[in-house]
């Protein structure tokens, strides 16, 4: 049996980590003020609520309230327990620390336990398919059609690519060796089952890609059929996708965003693609920020995903009409869903990056992708010419009119400027005349607007999404907590009085644990205490604490009055008590009982003056 993870390495792990580069791998952040700023990973949201404390080494988000260290945000975005995030942040890191993790199959869900068991199905599949691709005369074919295409032998390695021989029923021999239930191989989607009992391999005759999901496990295949004079495949789909299952959903999944992601942030920019040969041919020419959609559309999941990593987008289809009708659609959505700024690569010969680096060579499709970028407002210009008559009167200006609702889009005030001059010159009008055009374009759509935003229903803010008012009583409370986690002084100073007592039980259950945390470590890191809480209240109460936007330093007299505020307080709290007391004791005749607490009341009273 396995150890758990030392307290010393995982302290070592942490401190050796900067929470601000390990987030940063999922979400786009930027620096704003001491902290990083971006948009939430675990709610959609246009305007960055999520903030990266990197002095503290903690996250939180003002949206969702989500918060913690390096190791509950990647728990929490990866789905792993404790002890695995410890081994994936070290790797993250790139830290060779050698520590044994306590992997307890019967602690997790019968749920997460079944994932990783599909997802360990999917993993041996890969290894086989890869096997037979790169070792066996079975796959020598395959081989030699990947490498007529141009890939190397590194390359496949790199992607794993596989293929699935015609005989179907190798897969199920090699997984039923592996004692998986008829329930998993079912639910996995690669094998079906006959009404004789046998199961048959979903894919045969196939050159296999892949598919992992963001954290870079391996959840599902996209096949690519293999022609061979001696395999009618007249009837069989050029490619075909795993189905459905738990693990995979075509609308969430981008192929080749876990090994892009690094470069997509590093480079702040992604590049769309809409085949996983495109994708393969632009990473063999140097450019290894492409992903691809899973042969369908671009959806608004995917587009939630990128826009967490990369402020800016380029998009890649193919050059032939298909081609230009999906950027388009896609150029649509991600302006309607998220703030990426949009350029397009127009393949020239409507030819596909594939293609067009198998013709003219790797540095050529790399120097295409570089230098040869439209606006959206020049791929429009094209676009929306497409079946129209120019030198048609009612065609000329219909065109017109879509250009300039196009322009009206246009936020750089400069490209605007630009577009309207290419227009006037292009067809010998005013640059005046279209510009009071866009303006009447412009008004009418504000009024219009404003008019239907009236009918429009009051938004309603999930109570969680609200932010909570914080009365005088609570600021002083909140204020002694972080002074504590922050000054020395202030831990030494309070320590000399008496018992302190808080009117919030959050409060004082987290002052108990804090000053017992100091007194046993000597030194206090924000990031190592929420590690020695247990309980989540705490954990979320003390960052919300360190978040709050406190003067840099306190002074004698700063919690003076936040002791004084909370012994008031303490004081009314328990007069409101017994005067509670003292009423019921009245209704029911206990006299003794309301004299005893009627004295308590005045003394409190006294008490309270005399502060």
């Amino acid at each position: 049996m396995a150890q758990l993870i030392p307290q010393e390495t995982i302290e070592n792990i942490r401190r050796q980590t900067n929470i601000v580069d390990v987030i940063g791998q999922y979400v786009q952040l930027k620096k704003s003020g001491k902290n990083y700023l971006g948009l939430c990973p675990f709610h959609n949201e246009k305007t960055p609520s999520f903030s990266v404390a990197e002095d503290k080494q903690i996250f939180h988000c003002f949206g969702c309230g989500k918060g913690g260290n390096v190791f509950s945000f990647v728990q929490e975005i990866e789905g792993l327990s404790f002890p695995e995030s410890v081994e994936r942040v070290a790797e993250l890191s790139d830290l060779n620390l050698s520590f044994e993790i306590n992997s307890k199959p019967q602690t997790l869900s019968p749920k997460v336990l079944e994932e990783n068991q599909l997802i360990q199905i999917h993993e041996k599949t890969s290894e086989l398919y890869h096997h037979i691709l790169m070792n066996t005369q079975i796959g020598e074919k395959a081989l030699q059609y990947l490498l007529d295409r141009g890939l190397t032998e590194e390359v496949i390695r790199t992607f794993q690519i596989g293929f699935a021989p015609r005989d179907r029923s190798l897969l199920s021999k090699v997984l039923e060796k592996e004692n998986f239930s008829e329930e998993l191989l079912r639910k996995s989607g690669l094998l079906f089952q006959m009404d004789n009992g046998d199961w048959l391999d979903r894919f045969y005759q196939r050159i296999m890609f892949p598919i992992t999901n963001y954290q870079g496990k391996i959840i599902g295949f996209s096949g690519r059929i293999l022609e061979d004079e001696t395999f009618d495949s007249t009837d069989q789909p050029k490619y075909l996708n795993s189905p459905e299952t738990e693990l995979f959903n075509k609308r969430f999944i981008l192929f080749n965003f876990n090994q892009a992601r690094s470069e997509i942030r590093k480079k702040n920019e992604v590049i769309l693609f809409e085949g996983f040969m495109d994708v393969i041919s632009a990473w063999m020419s140097g450019v290894k920020n492409g992903v691809a959609s899973m042969g369908t559309s671009l959806t608004v999941d995917q587009i939630r995903a990128l826009e967490k990593v990369s402020e800016d987008c380029l998009i890649s289809y193919d050059g032939d009409n298909a081609g230009i009708e999906a950027t388009n659609r896609a150029i649509d959505l991600i302006a309607s869903e998220s703030t990426m700024s949009i350029q397009i690569v127009s393949i020239p010969d409507k030819m596909d990056p594939d293609d067009y680096r198998k013709k003219y060579g790797n540095d050529s499709l790399k120097e295409l992708i570089k230098n040869n970028r439209d606006t959206v407002f020049q791929f429009k210009k094209e676009y929306l010419k497409r079946g129209k008559n120019i030198q048609v009167e009612a065609d000329k200006l219909e065109y017109i009119d879509e250009l300039l609702q196009e322009v009206s889009n246009i936020s750089s005030i400069v490209e605007a400027d630009l577009a309207l001059t290419q227009l006037a010159e292009e067809f010998n009008l005013s640059k005046s005349t279209l510009q009071n055009e866009l303006r009447t374009k412009k008004q009418h759509y504000k009024q219009q607007v404003t008019s239907d935003s009236f009918y429009q229903k009051e938004l309603v803010i999930p109570k969680h999404y609200e932010t909570k008012k914080i009365d005088q009583i609570e600021k002083a409370e909140m204020t002694l907590i972080y002074r504590v986690l922050n000054e020395r002084s202030a831990y030494q100073f309070l320590s000399l009085k008496e018992e302190i007592f808080f009117v919030h039980d959050v409060y004082q259950e987290l002052y108990l644990h804090l000053t017992n945390y100091i007194a046993t470590n000597g030194e206090i890191l924000v990031a190592d205490f929420l590690d020695y809480l247990k309980e989540d209240h705490l954990k979320s109460t003390l960052i919300n604490v360190t978040m709050q936007n406190f003067s840099s330093e306190s002074s004698k007299q700063e919690l003076e009055d936040c002791l004084l505020v909370i012994s008031k307080a303490g004081l009314k709290k328990q007069i409101e008590l017994l005067v509670a007391e003292q009423r019921e004791a009245g209704k029911i005749g206990n006299k003794e009982l309301e004299a005893e607490a009627t004295l308590k009341i005045i003394q409190l009273q006294r008490e309270l003056k005399a502060i």
